[in-house]
Parts: structure tokens; sequence; C-alpha cells
């Protein structure tokens, strides 16, 4: 047979067969539809065929085979799990077997959540922080949450397994169930210049934390919760806890315990700091005691052991705690000490005589990140983790100078023309605060630039040289604020207003009344001298290991890898 011929037999088959489908039950069929507008359409069933591409094989998903166990009726399938199968909740069981669990009936059973839970239980038991009465018809009652956390020291190792019974706070309504919510707690830099302060004197800086603190805090509202789930009272379950105490969750709590806490260091005798509500000092053989608070995390440090055991001493008698001996890792802060062990021991027995981050802001692009800013993140991120056995050495004795340098980029952000601000204060060689951020106004000069952030610098002069003579008892004295810009320095010393500097916003002149009330000096410094020049822009690998070890960075210890 020719070609030709084989080409007509197979037209004449495929009539065949497109006739005697258009004859059978299962043919396609065509339907009319609605359109949005209103008109209609024609649209196949998934068994048509669509139009000039022959037949559907057989085995296609859009042919019905009665044959195929998958597509039979309920008579042949078998509803029995596959074996091997775990149900949703057991995966979620063991994904968190060494995590923190997310609700009760997760921790409800392990040996270690039930000891954590009956634990807290009994702190609020015997704080007398409840009493179980009758909700009155004019209040509702607030739901409790359990809280689970595994606490790890700074290496990762798991210390213990806490439970906290938190209030549902966020249904609270403000002038009803509290009024006032503010509490204060140290900053960063304070915590900073506190340790500062005592490398440089040789103190030992001692580490004490509260026990449900804020179980202490007593509650001027009426205030009712429910009980908590796992310790609901039999034949009782329709009643509730009135609080005489704060729980953890309630928007009050944090000032409740902040006054209870206040009250009883006042007791003591401590003084709060005017320019630092969460530091107290009390002096005591010509030395302060200083205590920092952090919630219910709190630091002391001071000249003499003795007072520091007193201190401990007078903190348990009115509150539960927790002895972490000498500080090592706070907020954070990792914290290694150098002790000299022949004074260590002078001190042990209670002689008290004479002797102890560039920031680049990336949040502006979240909502729309390029490929370019998430490898700047990701070099950012190995950098850190190559950088982690780096840190601050506080220096033990030396001066009680207080420092800064003033910086400042022009016109380096091309999006805005925006400069950076960074300052960089030191105590005793040490840096205890500094600072990268983006000005808020577009300079017009290099020294307009840094006149504003030599502004910025004196603000954070200002509240530092306070702070400070505070703490040690001593005279406020100037703080020297080195500048790179010899035109800003003028400018800054010069009290007449003309035209280089009319156009500059008022509140960046107060620098200018500041040095001619001598609170600060201000001295030109060489550029490469400059240690705040690393917070203001990018620089080159060698520049900026360089700036790196001039800002008073140093390695630790030796990396790991």
């Amino acid at each position: 047979m020719s070609p030709s011929e084989d080409n007509a037999a197979d037209d004449q088959e495929k009539q065949t067969v497109s006739s005697q489908n258009s004859n059978s039950e299962d043919s396609p069929r065509v339907q009319e539809e609605d359109n949005w507008d209103g008109s209609s359409s024609k649209s196949c069933t998934p068994r048509s065929r669509v139009k000039c591409r022959g037949p559907v094989q057989p085995g296609s998903p859009n042919v019905f085979n009665p044959e195929d166990p998958r597509e039979a009726g309920d008579q042949t399938y078998d509803h029995t799990p596959i074996q091997g199968w775990k149900h949703l909740d057991e995966i979620y069981d063991l994904l968190l077997a060494e995590e923190e669990p997310t609700s009760f009936r997760l921790a409800k059973g392990k040996r270690e959540w039930d000891q954590a839970m009956a634990s807290e239980m009994a702190s609020i038991e015997k704080n007398k922080t409840w009493v179980l009465t009758e909700l009155p018809s004019e209040h509702r009652p607030i739901g409790l949450k359990w809280i689970f956390k595994v606490k790890k020291n700074a290496q990762g190792d798991v210390i213990r397994h806490k439970a906290r019974l938190v209030a549902k706070g966020y249904i609270q309504e403000h002038g009803i169930d509290y009024d006032e919510v503010f509490a204060p707690v140290a900053r960063m830099e304070t915590i900073r210049l506190i340790l500062a302060l005592a490398a440089q004197k040789g103190w030992a800086v001692h580490h004490l934390d509260v026990k449900t603190a804020f179980l202490h805090g007593d509650l001027k509202e009426d205030v009712f919760v429910s009980q908590p789930e796992g310790f609901i009272k039999t034949g009782r379950e329709h009643m509730v806890y009135k609080l005489s105490k704060a729980l953890y969750g309630l928007k009050q709590a944090p000032r409740a315990w902040n006054l209870k806490l206040n009250g009883v260091l006042k007791e003591y005798g401590f003084r709060r700091c005017k320019l630092e509500q969460a530091v107290y000092i009390r002096h005591s053989h010509k030395e302060p005691l200083i205590v920092g608070i952090y919630v219910d995390d709190l630091i002391v440090t001071g000249r003499c052991i003795e007072d520091i055991k007193l201190f401990k001493r007078q903190m348990e008698n009115k509150f539960e705690m927790s002895d972490l001996g000498m500080l090592s890792y706070y907020l954070g802060l990792e914290v290694k000490h150098e002790v000299d062990a022949t004074e260590y021991r002078d001190m042990s027995k209670g002689l008290c005589g004479e002797d102890l981050e560039t920031n680049w802001d990336v949040s502006m692009y979240m909502h729309s990140p390029r490929e370019t800013h998430l490898q700047a993140v990701k070099h950012m991120l190995r950098y850190i983790k190559g950088t982690t056995n780096w840190g601050i050495n506080y220096k033990r004795r030396g001066n009680e100078c207080l420092i800064g340098f003033s910086d400042s980029s022009f016109s380096v952000d091309q999006d805005d023309g925006k400069g950076t601000t960074g300052t960089v204060f030191y105590y005793n060689g040490g840096p205890i605060t500094w600072n990268s951020q983006k000005q808020p106004t577009v300079a017009l000069s290099s020294c307009e630039a840094e006149f504003m952030a030599a502004t910025s610098a004196a603000c954070q002069v200002v509240w530092l040289r306070g702070l400070l003579a505070e703490i040690t008892g001593k005279q406020e004295e100037p703080v020297l604020i080195r500048v790179d810009n010899k035109s800003a320095i003028s400018l800054m010393k010069n009290p007449v207003f003309h035209g280089r500097s009319k156009h500059i916003n008022t509140r960046y002149h107060y620098i200018r009344e500041c040095v001619e009330l001598e609170q600060i000096k201000v001295e030109h410094v060489s550029g490469d001298q400059q240690r705040a020049d690393i917070l203001t822009k990018p620089l080159p690998k060698l520049r900026f290991a360089e700036m790196r070890q001039l800002l008073g960075m140093e390695q630790i210890e030796e990396s790991a890898t």
C-alpha cells in the first residue's frame, strides 16, 4: 500500500471513531453558561476533547475508567489510614520535645514543665496574690494563660525550665481596670557606664534576680481573673480569683512592681538618680553602692564586699531572690572579669580601705528590598558571626575622664542627600555609648553637617556628665568633644549669627550655649584619628580594620574557628 493510501485509511478510521463517540452517552456535552456581563457562552465539560486535537487517549485523567480503583465507588475504597501516618498533634509534640511548648496541652504530662507550673502556683499562693471568690455582677474576669520558657546561658546550655502564669491584659480598659502603666528601666549606655566605672575602680559586679517579681506589686484596682488551666478547684469551677497583687500580663503590673521596689530601696537608705530613674545609690565608706534595675534583674556594685553582702541579705528579707553571683550575662552582654587574686582575698575579708554599633539602616527597604539589599544584609550577618570573639575591655585604674568624638558624612546617601551623624563617648578609654543615625535635614555643606552632629553629641554629654557626677558624688566637669572640622568648631565657639548659620535650624545652636556655659569643650582632631569616622560611612577593608581597633574593639578571646 502506498503512503497516500495509508493516510487515506487513517483519515477514514478517525472519522469512524468520531462518529461512534458522537453517538455514545459519554460523548462531549456542550453547555451554555452566563458570563459576568450577562451574555452566554458555550463551554465543554471536563470529558470533552479540545477541537482539532484528536480523541482523548486512554489513561487520561479526564477519562472515566470504571476499572480504576481510584475512581470506583465507596464499596471498593479503603478508609483505613496508611501505615506510618501520625496525628498532627503528635508531630507538634515531637518538634517541641526540646523546645518551648506553646500551650498547656502540649506541656501537660512532661515532668519538667509540670514541676515548673507547680512552682509558679506555689509562689503565687505563698505570696498571697489572690483570693478565690464569687464574681461581682459589674465585673468581668480576665483570662489566664501559661507561658513556657527554656532559660539558657550564653553558651546555649539549658539552665532551667520556667513556667509563667500570664494574664490576658489586652482586654483591660483604661480607667476601669488600670490607670498608670509607665515603669522605668535602665538604658544600655547606663549599664555600660556602670560596668566601665566598676572596672576602673576595681569593684566586683554582682547579679541578682527577683523571683516572680510582678507578684510583689500591690494593686489599687479591683481585678478578677479566671482560674488557671490545670489548676481549677473541683466543685468551685464557677468562682474566680480576686487579685491583691499584680500578675504578669496586667498593664499596671510593671509599674506596681517598680513602686514596690522603689519603696523597699528607699527604706534601706538608697536614693534614686534624677537623670536615670532605674539607678539607685547609697553612700557608705566614702564610696557609693550602686544598683541598676531592669525589671526583675538587678546588678549591684561597690567598693566594699560587705556592703554588697548586706544589700543581698536586705533584699532576701523582702523578696524571694536568686543570687547569680558575679555578673556574667546581662541583657545580651557577656561579661568577663579580670580578677586580682591578692586584692580579692583582701576584699573578701571585708576590708574597706583605700585601694578595683555601626548602625546601618535597612528598614527603609523593608517594603521593596532588592537583591543588593539582601546581599548587604547577608554580608553584615557574616561579619557579625565572624567577630563574636571581639568585645570591649574596660580597664582597671586609669583616669576617670569622659571624652567624646563627633563626626558626620556629607551627602553620602544618594536617595535623599542627607548625611549621617556618628558619635562615641569613652570613659577611662573604653566606649560606653555610641550612635550612628541619619540626619533629619539636608546639610548645605560639610561644616553644617559636622555642626549638626556635634549638637547631637552635646545633648548626650549633658546627660552623661550629670549621671556620672550623681553616681560618683563628684562635681560635674566639662567634657571634651573632638571634631575633625575646623570650620564647624569656629561656628560652635562663635555666639553671633551670620550668613553661614542663619539658615540652620535653631535647635542645632544648642551646642553654642553648652560651650559658652563651659559644659563642654570642643577640640580639633585629625581625620585619621577621628574615632567616630567608622560610624558615618563605609570604609575599605584595611581602613575599616584600623578604625575598628581605634574605636576600642579588642579580640577578647581566640576565635573557635
